[in-house]
């Protein structure tokens, strides 16, 4: 049963919102890469590239760290009450469903750039939108409690919890006291729980709902919290996407863990979860008919691959679209003799990671991946007997994209070109590793290297016939930076602008399906407000103050010594080296480290 929105979406048309759109590429027929499954063995060209890429990481995030030790914890007290308050008048009663979708790192620029794409490679008219933006709501203020730019950790702590905390942040607070979360009191208050996510499970968007530590890359730790080996015991009732490596103990192939646990085991035999980690195993689950829960499915090492390369390896990965429709039947089914519905959180991942590398022929792909992600959720609610409502945001920009580009010493260009991106068939993080893969098995280099990178990955893959001299030098001599560089030629050639390999503090767009309740956070309201929404919603406002309570009785108020940081600053690093060592193409030149 579809909720009767209050008001329609502002950028409604007079169109049945149950039109159906083709989110299919026309560069579906790219050959299938039979020896993908090889790129392990040459993996470590990249570990050079990630020990850069992680230093970075590390030093910002242990700079947000030790800021966010001098800041008081009423600077995230959060006097706005858009979405909080004890009573929820306009909240339903009785059974409900509440679907939460993060689109990591998707910025306005990505919906106009995506907008255009999907026009041109679909022949569709210029009028013609998506279904995001036939369900816009409005915009929200990002910054965290310690820079004007937030990351994911940080955003995500503010979805959970309701309240502003520090880059890096899983669910704690600037005084390092954890806070509860939407997801824990809703299982406490006896509704089913669910994460669906396209990167590493443990990544920092899914941590935030259900595990608590200082660090984001704290990831081992994040692993035992969220398969019930935490402080709350198990909270989780389903859980699919990456970040396998995680979860298996050091030593073995494809682990990136620190210690010996085996979590898959621990898991199993100690929390009664069943365990799938591989498409036959996805398989087996009938989109979400035959799931006995807990349920989790581990399908990468670290992050399932681009949308981009991943339709390629679709018997290998499942796409975010099956993993949700899996989990929406899954929870359904759990919950039909149930007074309680659900809470899932579905996560587009990796939109986030196309705009870190700057690659905006994976991005639009990753959008549009998302946007038949949010059709299939409306689909469900229109065909559901319980009151359900779906809200959808993201956490911050990535990349400072801009639909526009302007080339040294020249005059504006009022134009960009989609079709750019249309001709790409790959990503640029899958371009470097089959570069890095050559380079391993051939020795290659000079003249005869020049040419295999222009025949077998320019041309070929991305379909520039143009490429300068100086861009494959570029790429020849300096091959652990081929990602960015890859990525950059199809840029500037598309007139695709980017500010910056990091995040931006632009406001980002919220999406609803509408319903009860669902004006609180209509218009430009903070991040902290949709996490308050969440919980009120779902009538969780005790719940969360009691499971805050409970959790510092628990974990304590101590706050870490600067001999323990470094300690966390220092193991991550090795882990993501590691990780990215046994990790393969998942892992990328970034992976779980963004």
């Amino acid at each position: 049963m579809a909720p009767s929105p209050e008001r329609r979406p502002l950028l409604a048309d007079d169109q049945s919102p149950d039109r159906r759109h083709d989110d299919r590429d026309n560069d579906n027929n790219a050959a299938p890469r039979s020896r993908w499954r090889e790129l392990a063995l040459f993996t470590w060209a990249l570990v050079a590239t990630a020990a850069v890429i992680v230093l970075a990481v590390v030093i910002q995030h242990s700079n947000s760290t030790q800021h966010s030790s001098t800041t008081s914890p009423a600077a995230v007290s959060d006097s706005s009450s858009i979405a909080g308050g004890k009573k929820h008048s306009d909240a339903p009663s009785g059974k409900r469903n509440l679907v939460f979708m993060v689109s990591d790192g998707m910025g306005p620029a990505s919906l106009s750039l995506t907008r255009s794409f999907r026009q041109l490679t679909q022949d569709l008219p210029i009028d013609d939108t998506l279904t995001l933006d036939r369900h816009f709501w409005g915009t929200s203020r990002t910054r965290s409690s310690n820079s004007l730019v937030t990351d994911s950790a940080a955003g995500a702590t503010a979805f959970s919890c309701g309240l502003k905390s520090y880059n890096g942040a899983i669910s704690m607070l600037p005084d390092h006291k954890p806070c509860g979360t939407v997801l824990e009191a809703a299982k406490r208050a006896g509704y089913h729980t669910g994460l669906v996510v396209t990167t590493d499970i443990t990544d920092a968007t899914p941590a935030c709902f259900a595990a608590h530590v200082f660090h984001r890359m704290q990831g081992d730790e994040i692993a035992l919290h969220e398969v019930g080996h935490g402080p709350l015991g198990r909270v989780v009732d389903l859980m699919l996407g990456g970040g396998r490596c995680h979860f298996l103990p050091k030593g073995t192939p494809g682990s990136c863990r620190q210690d010996d646990i085996d979590v898959t085991k621990l898991a199993q035999e100690k929390y009664g979860w069943n365990y799938v980690d591989d498409r036959a195993g996805f398989d087996s689950l009938g989109l979400g008919n035959n799931v006995s829960l807990p349920q989790l499915g581990l399908f990468a090492t670290t992050d399932v691959p681009f949308e981009i390369d991943r339709r390629n390896m679709a018997d290998v990965y499942p796409s975010l679209s099956e993993m949700a429709a899996t989990a929406l039947k899954a929870l359904s089914e759990a919950t039909k003799d149930s007074e309680k519905g659900f809470f899932l959180m579905i996560e587009g991942s990796r939109i986030d990671h196309a705009g870190h590398i700057n690659d905006p022929a994976a991005q639009v792909r990753e959008v549009l991946e998302y946007d038949k992600t949010f059709k299939s959720v409306l689909d469900f609610i229109e065909k559901s007997d319980t009151e359900t409502i779906l809200v959808a945001t993201s956490d911050h920009e990535t990349g400072g994209l801009s639909t526009a580009w302007q080339a040294p010493s020249e005059l504006p260009v009022y134009n960009w070109h989609p079709t750019v991106l249309a001709r790409a068939n790959a990503s640029s993080e899958y371009l470097t590793v089959q570069l890095l893969k050559h380079i391993a098995e051939t020795g290659d280099n000079g003249e005869s290297l020049l040419k295999w990178i222009n025949d077998e990955l320019v041309v070929k893959h991305l379909n520039i016939n143009d490429a300068s001299e100086v861009e494959l030098n570029s790429i020849a001599s300096n091959p652990a930076l081929a990602i960015q560089l890859f990525a950059r030629m199809v840029s500037v050639r598309a007139r695709v602008g980017w500010s910056t390999h990091g995040h931006s503090a632009v406001d980002v767009n919220i999406y609803s399906s509408g319903g009860r309740g669902t004006e609180k956070i209509r218009g430009n309201v903070e991040n902290t407000d949709v996490g308050k929404f969440l919980r009120g919603w779902l009538e969780l406002d005790s719940e969360v103050e009691d499971i805050t309570k409970e959790l510092v009785k628990k974990l304590g108020d101590k706050t870490p010594s600067k001999q323990e940081l470094e300690k966390i600053e220092k193991a991550s690093t090795e882990y993501a080296v590691d990780g990215l060592a046994h990790g393969g193409f998942e892992a990328g030149l970034y992976g779980h480290l963004l």
